[in-house]
């Protein structure tokens, strides 16, 4: 078997392992009066294993409810069925009608059986789905399903919001002269704070598995990618991860595979994640909070999150100033134990603070590094072993502009 990992980060996205159609098209469900592309099938003839990861949100939005049960069933799903341009959240009875409407209605363009469709919604709260415009644009997506549309762009363009750009990737790997693939297409940019954030993210595989490990390994997966990002620090109502297997690869996922698979799936949902912080509203700024020697991992988290998500350190990022006193006051809040007098800062690889000692003298180094588009901070809190990773991004005039109304 082959060791080897081909992963593409700009591709078609969840059409490219074997068995898989997508497309996108126009119900204008904005209302713009444009062909704007909003609603989108992804399909597989072979029944596919599903799993998925939700927001943990307490209001949760009618799609993520209709996954949530679809998927307690444990039976074969055909594929997905996606809008953007309304979230179908805080609808009452009837925003849950049309969740299981809007599964059932491509199941039928499709050809197959109810409950075998999964459906996931991103866009405004609080209005109810214009199913008037959403069911036409169902049954044209359907047709060209059954036609044999390939067409991942389209679906990956058709779940964008605030979005600048589509995000997709692929993986591949060779088992016995066999190739299995995954892709991903996600959307998100604004309302980023995990777990997990507005954000939808759709993994297909042609790899053969079954629910539970999929289930298991999505989880951890997500941990450690959707779930370690924050752009705004708001949770969403709507935040979706599915991962879809057929198994036309004709290769199993089992102890001979399990290590290469988990490491394609973990490039996938890295790649997204990284796209979703990378497309957040406006921002200038990509910071990697690097934090090790915490006391715990929750500790270490709770550490990069008082950081990544502090207004006083994301407008400094935006103002290129590195300030690492705001760090401290971040962290010092933080939901961990250590001595100030121990924390080493540093912006790169230029020190800024050494066992809770300032290096001033290197003040003209930080301010370079913190002019980068991207760069990382490492802090190592010397209280333990524990150690997270958090990307974050600076906060923006724009930002304010862009979100103060609708």
């Amino acid at each position: 078997m082959s060791h080897e990992i081909t992963f593409t980060p700009n591709t078609a996205g969840v059409t490219d392992p074997k068995g898989f159609f997508a497309n996108g098209v126009s119900a204008d469900i904005r209302r713009k009066g444009n062909d704007r592309l909003d609603t989108g099938i992804v399909f597989s003839k072979t029944p596919c294993a599903a799993a998925g990861v939700f927001t943990k949100n307490r209001v949760k939005a009618a799609p993520v409810l209709q996954c949530e049960s679809v998927l307690k069933v444990a039976g074969p799903i055909h594929g997905i069925i996606a809008n953007s341009g309304n979230a179908n959240a805080c609808t009452g009875a009837q925003g849950k009608l049309d969740a299981k409407s809007m599964a059932d209605q491509a199941a039928a363009a499709c050809g197959v059986e109810a409950n075998s469709f999964l459906v996931c919604s991103t866009g405004r709260i609080g209005d109810l789905l214009p199913m008037d415009r959403i069911s036409p644009a169902i049954a044209k997506s359907g047709a060209g399903i059954v036609a044999g549309d390939t067409d991942g762009e389209s679906f990956s363009n058709c779940i964008l919001t605030s979005d600048t750009r589509k995000k997709t990737c692929t993986a591949t790997f060779e088992v016995d002269g066999k190739t299995v693939t995954l892709a991903g297409s996600a959307k998100g940019a604004g309302m980023i704070q995990p777990n997990m954030a507005t954000m939808l993210a759709f993994i297909t595989t042609d790899i053969a598995a079954d629910n539970a490990t999929l289930k298991e390994l999505l989880a951890e997966t997500v941990k450690h990618t959707f779930n370690a990002i924050t752009v705004d620090g708001d949770m969403s109502t709507n935040d979706t991860v599915l991962v879809l297997a057929n198994g036309e690869s004709g290769v199993t996922l089992d102890d001979k595979t399990l290590e290469k698979f988990k490491e394609a799936l973990f490039l996938i949902c890295d790649n997204l994640a990284d796209k979703i912080v990378a497309d957040g509203e406006r921002i200038t700024k990509v910071v990697e909070l690097l934090i090790s020697g915490a006391d715990s991992e929750a500790g270490a988290e709770s550490i990069a999150r008082s950081i990544g998500n502090s207004l006083l350190v994301k407008t400094s990022w935006y103002g290129n100033d590195p300030n690492w006193g705001r760090l401290m006051d971040a962290l010092g809040y933080a939901d961990s134990e250590f001595d100030p007098d121990k924390i080493d800062i540093s912006y790169g690889d230029v020190p800024a603070l050494v066992s809770g000692t300032p290096i001033p003298e290197n003040k003209p180094k930080w301010k370079e590094v913190v002019k980068e588009r991207r760069f990382t901070i490492h802090i190592n809190m010397h209280a333990g072993e524990a150690s997270y990773r958090l990307r974050a991004s600076d906060l923006t005039e724009g930002y304010v502009d862009f979100n103060k109304s609708e």
